[in-house]
C-alpha cells in the first residue's frame, strides 16, 4: 500500500531534568514511518465463526493509527563501528569484524543512562524522577493523565513504581477499564543485567507524554514499568537480591517483586503485556558451536498449554508479523526466542520455555496477549547500547501501534475468550502438562573470526507445536482445605475468584493419591532455575469419592476467566504446582470437585 509521508513538523518538546537535555533532531522520523508501516502490514485473523461458537463476524478493519508526526530529519552518517559509549571496542568479547556487523543507529537516544561518557545505566533514583517529571508535565497536554503509581517494594525496600497514561477520566484502575480502550503494558529489566529495555522505555514513556507518540492515547491506555527488579539492577545481576528468578516466578509468587506485578495486572487487566528482555550474545553459544549470537531481536508469545487459539492466533497475525516488518525496515535481524542449556554437551536449541511460569506465559493464562522482545545484550556491557534501545523503540511503538489499530477487534476478542473458558468447566478436556517437539532448524549465527553468518543445522525444541504429556478432564472446581490460606493468597493476587465454604458440605470429586514421589529442582530450557527451595515430585492417580468440605475450606470454582491459570497452580503433579513448591501442604488439601457443588459460600473481599 502507498505510504503516507509524515508532517515535516518540528515538535519541542519540554524537559525532563538534565538527562533529557540531549535529545537530537531527528531521533523519531524513522519510529514514525515504522509505526505507519506496522499499522498497514499487520495480517488479519481468519473470519470468526458463527456468532454463539465464537466472536461474530470480525468488524471492518480499524483505521491505521495516525501517523506519528516527525520532527525535521538530520542526516547522521552511520559509522562503520559501533558507537560504544564507556568501553572501548577493544575490550568487547568479539573482534572488529563481529562488532562491524552492528553499527550505531542513525538516531541518538538520550536518558540519564545513555549519556556520553557515562559509566553506569540509570540508577533506580533517577527513573523515579524521571517518571515525576513525565507525569508533571501531561497537564499541559489538553486530555491526557498521568501519574506514577506505587506498586510496592522490592526485597530491599526499593520503591517499585509505574507510568499510567491515559485520556480517561482517572488514572485509577476503573477509569481505565471504563474507558472503552486497550490497556497496554510495558514492562523492563525483570533481570537486573539486561539493561537496554529499561532505557528504551525511558524514551517511550516521554515521547508518548511529550512526543511523537502521544498520538497513540487516543486509542489506546499504556501502563510503563521500566524496572521490575531494581535490586539485581542495582547489582547488575540477574536475580533478585533474594536469588531468586523473578521471571520464573509469575505463577508461584514468591517475590513481592513478581507479586506487585501480579497485582498490577489484576487491577489494571491490560490487553497486551511486553516484556523487554536481553540476551547472552556470546557465552555457551560459543563454547557449544563456535558462534556468535547474531540477532539484533528475538521475539516470541505465549506458549504454554491451554493458551486460546484465537488468541495465538491474534498473537502472531496481529502483532508478531507487523512487528518482523517494523524491525526489518529498520535493518534489524530478527529470529524466534530461542536459548540453550549451561551443559556443554547438550547441543540443543530451545524456542522459550513451555512451562507457567515466566512472565509471558503466565500473561497468556489470563488472556493477554502477551510478548517476549530480548535484544543481545547480555555480557556486552554498554556494547551497541543506541542500538539495542533503539530496537526495543521500534519493536515497542510497532506493539503500540498494532494495539491502537486493532483496538476494537480486540476489545471483542478478550471478552468472547473469557466466555469460552468459563464454558468450558466440568466437561471440556485440558492439559496438565505439556512439552515442545524435537525438530531440526537451520539457524544462522556469526563466524567469531571473519563475522560473516555462519549457518548451523541444529535440533530445535519448538515451542510452536506442544506435545501433550498429560490431560484431564476439566473439574468444575476444585475444593482446598482450610489450611491452604498461601495457596488462596496467591490465587487472588492472580485475580482469581475463591469462594469461602459457610457451612459443612459433601462434594463429588476426584482425590488425589500418590503413587511416587522423588525431590528435585525445578528446571527451565536452561537448566536449573535459580530457587534455592526443592520441590516435591509427585505422580498420582485419581480417585472418584465424597470429598467433606468443612467450614471454613475454600471451593476454587472453573467457570471463570481465570480457568487456565487455576489448573497450572492446583494440579500437583508438575513441577510449577502450588503442591510441588510447598504453597499447599499435603495431597488431602486439594481435591478435584466433578458437580456443581450445592454448598453454601460466599466470595472472599
Amino acid at each position: 500500500m502507498t505510504m503516507p509521508a509524515p508532517p515535516r513538523l518540528k515538535i519541542t518538546a519540554p524537559r525532563t531534568g538534565a538527562a533529557a537535555r540531549r535529545r537530537k533532531p531527528g531521533a523519531f522520523l524513522l519510529l514514525s514511518l515504522l509505526v505507519s508501516l506496522g499499522a498497514c502490514t499487520s495480517v488479519p485473523l481468519p473470519p470468526w465463526p458463527a456468532q454463539g461458537t465464537a466472536p461474530p463476524s470480525a468488524p471492518a478493519p480499524a483505521p491505521a493509527a495516525a501517523p506519528v508526526p516527525a520532527t525535521v530529519a538530520v542526516a547522521q552518517p552511520i559509522p562503520s563501528r559501533p558507537t560504544v559509549v564507556g568501553v572501548p571496542v577493544a575490550e568487547a568479547p568479539y573482534n572488529a569484524a563481529v562488532a562491524a556487523r552492528f553499527p550505531a543507529p542513525s538516531v541518538v537516544y538520550s536518558t540519564p543512562g545513555l549519556q556520553e561518557g557515562r559509566s553506569s545505566f540509570t540508577s533506580n533514583a533517577e527513573i523515579q524522577t524521571w517518571l515525576r517529571d513525565l507525569s508533571a508535565s501531561a497537564p499541559s497536554v489538553p486530555g491526557l493523565k498521568a501519574s506514577v503509581l506505587s506498586m510496592g517494594q522490592s526485597q530491599r525496600g526499593t520503591a517499585m513504581e509505574a507510568l499510567v497514561l491515559t485520556r480517561a477520566a482517572g488514572t485509577d484502575a476503573a477509569a481505565l477499564l471504563a474507558s472503552d480502550r486497550p490497556t497496554v503494558l510495558l514492562l523492563g529489566q525483570q533481570h537486573g543485567d539486561e539493561p537496554a529495555g529499561s532505557e528504551a522505555l525511558l524514551v517511550v514513556a516521554r515521547e508518548l507524554t511529550q512526543g511523537l507518540l502521544r498520538p497513540l492515547l487516543d486509542r489506546i491506555n499504556v501502563i510503563i514499568v521500566p524496572r521490575a527488579n531494581p535490586d539485581g539492577s542495582a547489582d547488575s545481576k540477574r536475580a533478585t537480591s533474594g536469588g531468586l528468578d523473578m521471571n520464573r516466578d509469575h505463577l508461584l509468587l514468591n517475590t513481592p517483586e513478581a507479586q506487585a506485578l501480579a497485582r498490577l495486572a489484576r487491577d489494571y487487566r491490560p490487553t497486551v503485556v511486553v516484556d523487554a528482555h536481553e540476551y547472552t550474545v556470546v557465552g555457551r553459544f560459543l563454547q557449544k558451536f563456535d558462534a556468535i549470537q547474531k540477532y539484533d531481536a528475538l521475539l516470541q508469545y505465549a506458549t504454554t498449554a491451554n493458551i486460546p487459539e484465537f488468541l495465538t492466533k491474534a498473537s502472531e497475525e496481529w502483532y508478531r508479523r507487523p512487528l518482523l516488518a517494523a524491525l526489518r525496515a529498520q535493518g534489524l535481524s530478527t529470529e524466534w526466542y530461542y536459548t540453550t542449556s549451561a551443559d556443554l554437551a547438550d547441543k540443543k536449541i530451545s524456542m522459550g520455555g513451555t512451562q507457567p511460569d515466566t512472565g509471558r506465559n503466565v500473561n497468556g493464562l489470563k488472556n493477554t496477549v502477551s510478548l517476549l522482545i530480548e535484544t543481545r545484550g547480555v555480557g556486552i556491557g554498554r556494547l551497541h547500547i543506541q542500538r539495542r534501545v533503539h530496537t526495543h523503540v521500534t519493536a515497542i511503538g510497532s506493539v503500540l501501534a498494532s494495539t491502537a489499530q486493532r483496538a476494537s477487534e480486540l476489545g471483542q476478542l478478550q471478552p468472547y475468550i473469557e466466555k469460552e473458558l468459563s464454558a468450558q468447566a466440568c466437561k471440556e478436556e485440558a492439559v496438565v502438562e505439556a512439552g515442545p517437539t524435537l525438530t531440526q532448524y537451520e539457524l544462522l549465527m556469526l563466524d567469531p573470526v571473519s563475522g560473516a553468518d555462519k549457518p548451523l543445522k541444529v535440533e530445535w525444541n519448538s515451542a510452536l507445536t506442544l506435545r501433550k504429556l498429560k490431560t484431564r478432564v476439566r473439574p468444575c472446581g476444585y475444593w482446598l482445605s482450610a489450611s491452604s490460606k498461601t495457596a488462596v493468597e496467591r490465587l487472588r493476587l492472580h485475580g482469581v475468584q475463591v469462594l469461602r465454604v459457610l457451612e459443612p458440605s459433601s462434594m463429588l470429586g476426584d482425590i488425589y493419591r500418590e503413587t511416587a514421589r522423588t525431590a528435585g529442582a525445578r528446571q527451565d530450557v536452561r537448566g536449573s532455575i535459580t530457587d534455592a527451595a526443592q520441590i516435591v515430585k509427585t505422580e498420582v492417580a485419581l480417585v472418584r469419592g465424597v470429598i467433606d468440605a468443612p467450614a471454613g475450606s475454600y471451593y476454587v470454582p472453573l467457570n471463570q476467566p481465570l480457568a487456565n491459570l487455576v489448573m497450572a497452580a492446583l494440579e500437583p503433579d508438575t513441577q510449577n504446582s502450588y503442591f510441588a513448591n510447598q504453597l499447599i501442604d499435603s495431597l488431602t488439601s486439594a481435591a478435584r470437585v466433578m458437580s456443581e457443588p450445592a454448598a453454601k459460600t460466599e466470595e472472599l473481599p
